[in-house]
């Protein structure tokens, strides 16, 4: 059976955009016919400055929130990261395997040490390598596909050129994995911006809808959503960023074809209201499934420790090889 892995990075509140391009795919297609793991890797959320207790506590909800997503455990493993120390133990032999050029190029590494050193803050060396941890991530499980949005699929081809030159050297000891993608809606973008991301990070909170959002919220940021200058509603992504965010959102959340789906619209008020509507009711069953959950803690509990045994005994042999083939002598 094919082997998917995948996780959410607790950096922020989950958003619309981590659910309709990752999450109900996961729940609905890939659970079901891989041997998947989904994780929540908290170590990637350390690469930067941080508050160790609201780490601690986006960790717990991004978890509930997998569940509340319709993962099931029964089907799937579901940890969280730094649970299973085979992930720490192959970064540092992936480490070796990498070279500084290769870090250097990594999109996000540009654009957060970019941010980091406008606020006159520092970076962290976590920031730069962590794209090896990545790697790890990946290569621990002999994962064969790894679902992602576009913004990841460059972290994907590293995992893929590290596992080639680390099986070269060394002897076949990793799957070369491969980046998978859904058709529609695999980069919200921001409602604010339309040109970025739906990002949990982002500070630009009018434009980001969250999982936990109440309805009238939602229904508020979508209304107040940019659009387009002229009054068509057509798709275009280059010339109508706007309309076509809107157009994908709602093609996302009912199934359909955002170009055919502009041909039903005459104005961009009808647009919005249909598109606030049609998320608020995607949102709805994770949110009664999400109180639930936090009404039963102990469950969560529960799921996490199974799920980090269950890992940690699909990782171990195969890095207990790397740390043979490398050369490192058995303890």
């Amino acid at each position: 059976m094919t082997r998917v892995f995948s996780g959410v990075k607790p950096t922020g509140h989950l958003t619309l955009g981590n659910y309709l391009g990752a999450l109900r795919r996961w729940a609905e297609v890939d659970q079901h016919q891989a041997d998947a793991l989904f994780c929540v890797v908290d170590l990637h959320a350390l690469t930067v400055d941080h508050d160790p207790a609201r780490v601690r506590r986006l960790s717990r909800q991004a978890a509930t929130l997998l569940l509340a997503s319709g993962l099931d455990p029964k089907r799937c493993t579901v940890f969280v990261q730094s649970h299973v120390d085979e992930h720490a133990r192959l970064s540092y032999l992936l480490e070796c395997v990498a070279t500084d050029g290769e870090m250097r190029r990594m999109i996000q590494y540009k654009e957060k040490a970019a941010r980091e050193q406008g606020r006159g803050g520092s970076v962290r060396l976590s920031l730069l390598t962590y794209p090896a941890l990545m790697a790890a991530d990946i290569l621990a499980y002999d994962t064969d596909e790894v679902p992602v949005g576009e913004d990841q699929t460059q972290h994907v081809e590293l995992a893929r050129d590290l596992a080639v030159r680390f099986n070269h050297r060394y002897g076949h000891t990793f799957v070369v994995p491969r980046a998978t993608a859904p058709k529609v809606a695999a980069r919200v973008m921001n409602l604010q911006d339309p040109t970025s991301k739906m990002g949990k990070s982002d500070d630009s909170g009018p434009g980001i809808v969250y999982l936990l959002d109440e309805p009238e919220v939602v229904r508020k940021k979508v209304m107040r959503a940019v659009t387009d200058s002229g009054q068509d509603v057509v798709y275009d992504r280059e010339e109508r960023p706007g309309v076509a965010n809107l157009l994908e959102i709602l093609a996302a959340c009912e199934g359909g074809d955002p170009e055919a789906l502009s041909g039903a619209y005459a104005s961009y008020g009808a647009l919005k209201k249909d598109t606030a509507e049609a998320v608020v009711e995607v949102l709805r069953p994770v949110q009664e499934r999400h109180r639930e959950l936090c009404a039963d803690p102990g469950y969560v509990d529960g799921v996490l420790r199974a799920g980090a045994e269950k890992a940690r005994e699909m990782a171990r042999p195969t890095v207990d090889a790397a740390y043979r083939a490398i050369g490192l002598l058995p303890a």
